[in-house]
């Protein structure tokens, strides 16, 4: 039987600075660690409660316009201040996709995309 205690995402960003910066002054993200190499900063982890990402920076492998994040998204399940955190993001100049609702599934929910079209879900339960 398959048995995992926590997720980590990993996400390839055309712009690691911008990106950096969008996760930590937009959403509220916590830059844990840069990775650097050959002097180049490569990519960077940033951590928010128990989550993590690791940011890294396309480097035009696959190829400088393919799409990513389609047919998924990462959702981050809180204890509460989904409207809160949506104000937040709104405040400092993030889009919502779809504005905080209550889902018959007992869930408050919002979601938006990253730059690069990352598609995310924040919600919490309903009280």
């Amino acid at each position: 039987m398959f048995s995992a205690k926590e997720l980590g995402a990993s996400i390839t960003v055309a712009d690691l600075q911008k990106s950096m910066a969008w996760y930590r002054d937009v959403i509220g993200f916590e830059v844990q660690q840069q990775h650097e190499r050959d002097g180049v900063v490569r990519a960077v982890a940033l951590k928010a409660g128990d989550v993590r990402i690791l940011l890294n920076q396309e480097d035009g492998a696959r190829g400088w316009d393919r799409v990513k994040g389609e047919g998924m998204s990462l959702q981050f399940t809180m204890a509460g201040g989904v409207d809160e955190l949506a104000a937040k993001i709104k405040a400092a100049g993030g889009t919502i996709d779809s504005e905080p609702a209550d889902m018959p599934w007992g869930m408050r929910m919002f979601r938006l995309k990253d730059p690069d079209g990352f598609k995310f879900v924040f919600s919490a339960p309903l009280k």
